[in-house]
């Protein structure tokens, strides 16, 4: 098998450890790099301690990252392509999609070196002379990292090697589990790290019990859709849910747009977040899938502004890859509604102020043939309709209309703009990545409710979250009625409030509906997607390594 011809015991500590290691503060969960680690360093309180905080750093492979990017977000019904970059295969689900793409590889291993620490550390705990209250925590803190990574992989995958005890020695003896295993493998994992894990840390990223019960309720709501779907799937991930929001003191931000502020990330919102640093050493040597390490989000929605009439690079507006643009059917039906909902404006960026004065032809808007800035002004302004060309020409600089939108030039995703950049060009973000934040608990909440078919208490919990949405004074407006509380609109207002956030390829698949929107609303992959794309290939150079091949761990239908 692959990751256990890399995951000898030596690499669990070896590399995986080398990310999260010492704890030289005592509120975050620090990261000083380290060398020099023997067999029998985990053996050691220090080095247990470690061992832990490196179970923590697989997660930065998949968020934040352009291969966890890529597979969470290309592919639906919100997010098309940009012009650049490439693993398009995932957004148009033709033969560039194969089993040989090494994003597939990436992810796989990396999780799976994930998964090999969180045994090493529950196997290892009665050599350690921890205190017991604390190695308690540390086991439960690996069980639910487990769990979660276990849950990433099924969900993209299937069936995988279900590993719960500690791999010493390269292996070629695997096989794949079945569905009802890996959920049963999950939700015990879980089940058993919620009862000891801590109401909150002192250490910020450490796993907590809020975070545990929210992640035991996505398993549950993905379960209840499944084919081992059990009766009380849905009324369990509704009282993991009310959990979280009841007993815990989370609290929605008022101000949707606060939520993403980078000034505030340790806000009342936020359940779990995966923490990166602005410290380039730590960068450098973190396995995150990106060029330069680090939080990499504000790289891929962004539109082309820089060549544009009166705009050059800077920090402040980032550095566009333009590698996803939102449908037609994000910006037009499920960001609509304008009026009463904020959420388009707060989501979007739709103005850029002229860093570069001076006098220039217009590109895309003909409605003038010139224009002219100074510092300041404005240069770009994105209305979200079709101005007419006599209004535009009013207007003292370019305005970009849906007619003219392109994998150029689009509405630029702004939750993950990062200004403590040193520079225009760097690339390694510092900011933490949002796993769980308290406003996709309540529509959880909702949507086990409505499978429930308690359509009241759906409509309550999608209204906290829609009336924080709302411009002042219009929260009334927005708040639906019962009978507005269905499925579908679970499924749209996931993608007002959540897009962008890594989550919208895991929802449509686990809903079942993933062929389905995609016919409906991506006309780049509408003639290839079957149902062979609610799972993605097997990496080839897992069955390479596996003993009998295809034949003992079979690759995925289709590929």
């Amino acid at each position: 098998m692959k990751i256990n011809n890399i995951l000898k015991h030596a690499r669990v500590l070896g590399v995986a450890a080398l990310m999260l290691t010492g704890q030289s503060c005592s509120d975050v969960l620090n990261e000083t790099v380290v060398s020099g680690i023997g067999n029998d360093y985990m053996n050691t309180n220090k080095g247990y301690e470690d061992a832990v905080n490196a179970a923590y750093s697989s997660l930065r492979n998949y968020y934040a990252t352009q291969p966890g990017l890529t597979m969470t977000e290309f592919g639906t019904d919100i997010y098309a392509t940009g012009a650049d970059g490439s693993y398009k295969g995932f957004h148009f689900y033709d033969t560039q999609l194969n089993p040989t793409v090494d994003y597939l590889a990436q992810i796989w291993d990396e999780l799976y070196r994930g998964i090999n620490t969180c045994n090493a550390i529950i196997e290892r705990a009665p050599k350690v002379t921890l205190a017991d209250a604390t190695k308690k925590i540390r086991i439960a803190e690996a069980k639910f990292l487990r769990a979660h990574y276990y849950f990433i992989l099924f969900q993209q995958y299937g069936g995988v090697d279900l590993r719960l005890t500690e791999t010493l020695a390269p292996t070629k003896q695997t096989k794949r589990a079945s569905d009802a295993e890996m959920y049963n493998a999950i939700i015990k994992d879980l089940t058993e790290a919620i009862p000891d894990l801590p109401n909150s840390s002192t250490q910020y990223g450490r796993a907590i019990k809020p975070a545990a019960e929210m992640c035991l309720a996505k398993v549950y709501l993905a379960k209840a859709y499944s084919s081992v779907k059990a009766s009380d799937d849905f009324s369990k991930a509704a009282t993991l849910c009310s959990s979280v929001i009841s007993n815990y003191g989370f609290k929605l931000l008022d101000d949707f747009a606060s939520v993403f502020d980078e000034n505030n990330q340790k806000n009342s919102e936020v359940v779990f977040a995966v923490q990166y640093t602005s410290d380039p050493l730590t960068n450098l040597t973190n396995n995150t899938g990106a060029v330069n390490g680090g939080n990499n989000l504000h790289l891929f929605f962004g539109m082309q502004y820089d060549v544009q009439a009166g705009m050059q690079r800077d920090i402040v507006n980032g550095r566009p890859f333009k590698r996803l643009r939102p449908t037609t059917y994000c910006t037009d039906v499920v960001f609509g509604e304008r009026v009463n909902d904020s959420r388009y404006k707060k989501t979007f960026k739709d103005t850029w102020y002229s860093n570069k004065p001076g006098t220039y032809a217009t590109a895309f808007d003909d409605s003038k043939t010139s224009v002219t800035f100074v510092a300041g002004d404005t240069a770009i302004f994105i209305p979200g309709y079709e101005m007419s060309k006599a209004d535009r020409a009013k207007k003292k600089y370019q305005v970009l209309v849906p007619s003219k939108y392109s994998e150029a030039l689009f509405p630029t995703l702004r939750k993950f703009f990062d200004t403590k950049r040193p520079d225009m060009t760097y690339e390694s973000g510092s900011r933490d990545f949002f796993v769980y934040r308290l406003a996709d608990t309540y529509l959880m909440l909702a949507e086990a409710q409505v499978g429930l078919g308690n359509k009241q208490a759906a409509a309550d919990a999608i209204n906290m979250v829609r009336r924080r949405a709302a411009w002042a004074g219009k929260q009334s407006a927005m708040e639906i009625t019962t009978d507005q509380a269905t499925f579908d609109y679970v499924v749209e207002e996931r993608a007002r409030e959540l897009a962008g956030e890594q989550t919208r390829w895991m929802d449509l698949k686990r809903w079942g509906i993933l062929v389905d929107r995609v016919k409906k609303y991506n006309p780049q992959a509408a003639a290839n997607i079957k149902d062979i794309h609610n799972l993605r290939p097997i990496p080839q150079t897992q069955i390479d390594r596996t003993e009998g091949g295809n034949a003992t761990f079979p690759q995925n239908p289709g590929f």
